[in-house]
């Protein structure tokens, strides 16, 4: 990239996917890691940073709170994460919940998985549930709240049927098939 800097994140130079910022302009490359490594651009809004995936492999990127708050018991608020990013068509931004947020304190991605999509360009905000009934949570500026998924979908063409073909399940679901 003519003109460029280039910066590198907390993992990124083990991971070996560095981003560029453009002089003057706050755009940051966000190699997706996946067959033919799609980049995508990531406006820094505020003074968040791109997110970053943890171990090499790992599916979801982490994604930062650009703000302070508190989440009381029971409560949502949704947090700003200072950024946007520029996805090509044909992929979605999923959110979702960090598993040890949830598994420790009750800190859950109210409409799991929240979706990002590929025309969308404004900042990224998670809407973050505290289902603890009596412990507050804290939330502090670059504490990591959710991940961010980045997968390629299809499209559907949506045909109208008097009919639908059978299948092997039908229309069994909400448990059908039982717990054992």
């Amino acid at each position: 990239m003519a003109g460029a800097i280039s910066k590198c994140g907390r993992n990124e130079e083990k991971f070996g996917s560095c981003h560029s910022e453009k002089r003057g302009v706050g755009l940051m490359l966000f190699r997706l890691r996946s067959i033919g490594m799609k980049e995508v651009p990531v406006l820094i809004v505020t003074t968040s940073d791109v997110p970053e995936y943890a171990h090499p492999g790992d599916a979801g990127a982490d994604l930062r709170a650009a703000e302070a708050l508190m989440i009381p018991a029971g409560e949502r608020r949704t947090v700003a994460t200072g950024i946007a990013i520029a996805l090509p068509d044909g992929y979605v931004g999923l959110v979702h919940p960090r598993s040890g947020l949830s598994a420790k304190y009750g800190i859950t991605v109210l409409n799991a998985p929240g979706t990002v999509d590929a025309a969308y360009r404004g900042e990224i905000k998670v809407t973050l549930l505290n289902t603890d009934k009596h412990n507050d949570f804290e939330i502090k500026i670059g504490d990591r709240i959710a991940q961010l998924v980045i997968q390629h979908v299809e499209a559907a063409k949506w045909i109208r049927v008097e009919k639908l073909p059978d299948s092997h399940r039908g229309e069994g679901g909400f448990g059908s098939t039982g717990v054992n």
